[in-house]
């Protein structure tokens, strides 16, 4: 027979030692992200708590070789690491599979609605056609009353069909309504509030896709980062509010080579990220190369002061997705190149 463990109340810390731990976690996740200039965000607390916490230990460990080296732990980083993380990928996935099923299973009760108000329109028919015989005495009778009680059940019956038909539509329309809002909600899901460009949810199921589609057509693909360059200091010197409009200034600057073929997105912040499908690397570099070039020489005015901007431009990192087996493979080398890039005198583009 075996005898469980004594309990022993020093196993448990105390409250205090609890409270105190969360207390110092909490000064060490503020510290880190004042010491390296990163933006308060639920994206970037989460990562942060997870590396300096240890409850991640493959990111601990990539943010401890990190400062050892003595590289920069700057946003850029930051969302490099998001993005390289399965785990985002994963969780987008499940969502899609979520909304899906839920798409799916709307239009399944669409369905039912439908076949259960036309059965019960045939129903209400066939009883409508055997009142009439019987109220026209064109079925042979004995008993009268027998007849009527026949009458009022199938009158009744008639009824209720028509309350069920009546409920069916309502539901068949509230269904259509929802499925509607469905639509929309997961459009606006998609969809970066400030630019109207698609957002990074939307390009995570893009690159699935495109690269799925350019490996069954033998044909290239190419993704590229932009970053504006020094936006920290558009935003201090003009404020967010100017600086929210530099990056719509960008990003229409970018939609203006959008279309079949060059899918654009907002990354995060600061970065756009584009997906050339059918060009070459040398071509994807070119055609973003000449992009960067009517952004740069563009003078900007801040409306509000009526003073300029100064030249906004911004770098980038070509890779081509077809290259390797595994397309998160290329954000590794786009990214790569944009740093390279950013480490060469930003406004420009890199390739690898």
């Amino acid at each position: 027979m075996t005898h469980p463990m004594p309990f022993d109340a020093h196993d448990i810390p105390p409250q205090s030692s609890v409270r105190a731990a969360r207390h110092d976690l909490l000064t060490h996740i503020s510290d880190f992200l004042i010491r390296h200039d990163l933006d308060i965000t639920g994206t970037n607390l989460s990562l942060v708590c997870a590396a300096l916490s240890g409850s991640n230990r493959q990111l601990a460990q990539e943010f401890a070789a990190r400062e050892t080296s003595r590289e920069p732990i700057d946003q850029r980083w930051i969302n490099t690491m998001t993005r390289l993380d399965p785990g985002t990928h994963d969780r987008i996935a499940e969502l899609e599979k979520l909304m899906d099923k839920l798409e799916y299973s709307l239009l399944r009760f669409a369905q039912t609605a439908k076949s259960a108000q036309d059965e019960s329109s045939q129903h209400r028919g066939a009883i409508g056609r055997q009142i009439k015989e019987i109220q026209s005495g064109s079925v042979a009778h004995s008993e009268g009353m027998r007849v009527e009680r026949v009458i009022e059940l199938s009158a009744s019956m008639l009824e209720r069909l028509e309350q069920v038909e009546k409920a069916m539509d309502r539901s068949e329309s509230e269904t259509q309504q929802l499925r509607s809002s469905l639509a929309q909600a997961r459009h606006e899901a998609d969809v970066d509030h400030l630019t109207r460009l698609p957002n990074r949810r939307a390009f995570e199921r893009r690159l699935k896709s495109a690269s799925d589609e350019a490996r069954a057509n033998d044909v290239p693909l190419c993704i590229a980062f932009c970053d504006v360059d020094n936006f920290k200091q558009v935003n201090d010197r003009h404020g967010h509010d100017a600086g929210d409009r530099i990056l719509c200034a960008i990003a229409n600057t970018l939609n203006a080579i959008a279309n079949d073929e060059c899918f654009i997105a907002r990354h995060g912040g600061e970065e756009f990220v584009l997906l050339f499908y059918g060009l070459t690397k040398q071509e994807a570099w070119h055609k973003l190369d000449k992009v960067r070039g009517m952004m740069a020489s563009k003078q900007l005015l801040n409306r509000e002061t009526g003073k300029p901007f100064g030249k906004i431009t911004f770098s980038g990192g070509v890779a081509e997705v077809t290259e390797d087996s595994d397309p998160r493979s290329a954000l590794a080398r786009a990214d790569a190149a944009l740093y390279e890039a950013k480490k060469a005198g930003r406004n420009t583009i890199v390739a690898h």
